[in-house]
């Protein structure tokens, strides 16, 4: 498997193959990056949902189905949503019986939440958090938005107890040639279309590109362990469209 990136100061950046594979020479780093993350989602807050389920022809709420339930918490356990966004996981989690805690970068995406949780504006590498303070804790296609991936699994270890569980959603490519040229024909030359139309162009033109963000599975699983996890699982969602990581915190619960 090639390297995709190289690790700075704790910070994964993208590999001049990569950059060069998607088009992305030019993608911020550092508080470059956050700043064009916040900015860019809240901007497209208001029509987020409408565009997700456009783009993945309501796929991704079989996905965040799938991502709550591989938590395997009981009922009345609390749970952090990380980049909450517009609240569908936090809403799931509640249906499930979860305490959620909802935590963005983006006040626009806070303010279009439809999940009634609380709420609260963070940079996931420093959450106004206690140590230990949820059992659990999810995350949805946010993990290459973040600027600090692995100091972000870090603080992630910090506040899920001993034994708590972590489920973390993100894009993949397809396996299958064949799929993987139409996952790519769509993903990067459809969905920027159809962002511009439903929403903002230029945000749906980043977003395909800042894939090149995302670590190789063999190096997630690595961060995850160095960060206080154990048990690191991974799974393809429909043939690769999206990808499931979850592991647990090491220590007795």
């Amino acid at each position: 498997m090639k390297a995709f990136g190289t690790r700075a100061g704790g910070r994964w950046q993208p590999s001049r193959w990569r950059r060069a594979d998607r088009g992305a020479d030019d993608l911020p780093v550092g508080a470059a990056k956050t700043a064009r993350v916040r900015q860019m989602f809240d901007t497209i807050a208001p029509r987020y949902d409408l565009v997700n389920r456009v783009m993945t022809f309501g796929l991704d709420r079989s996905w965040r189905a799938t991502t709550v339930a591989a938590l395997g918490l009981p009922p009345g356990t609390t749970v952090l949503d990380l980049a909450c966004g517009t609240g569908d996981l936090s809403a799931l989690l509640a249906a499930r019986g979860h305490l959620v805690l909802g935590v963005d970068l983006s006040a626009g995406m806070l303010r279009a939440s439809h999940a009634g949780a609380p709420l609260v504006q963070a940079d996931s590498a420093a959450l106004p958090l206690a140590d230990g303070a949820v059992a659990g804790a999810t995350c949805g296609y946010a993990l290459r938005n973040f600027a600090d991936l692995e100091g972000t699994f870090v603080e992630l270890a910090r506040v899920v107890r001993p034994g708590g569980r972590i489920s973390l959603l993100d894009v993949a490519e397809p396996a299958n040639p064949i799929l993987a040229i139409g996952h790519g024909l769509w993903f990067r030359r459809a969905v920027p279309l159809l962002g511009g139309l439903l929403s903002d162009r230029a945000a749906y033109e980043y977003l395909p590109r800042s894939t090149a963000y995302l670590p190789p599975v063999r190096e997630l699983r690595s961060m995850l362990l160095r960060s206080g996890f154990s048990t690191v699982n991974h799974r393809l969602l429909s043939g690769g469209l999206s990808q499931l990581l979850t592991a647990t915190r090491v220590g007795r619960p």
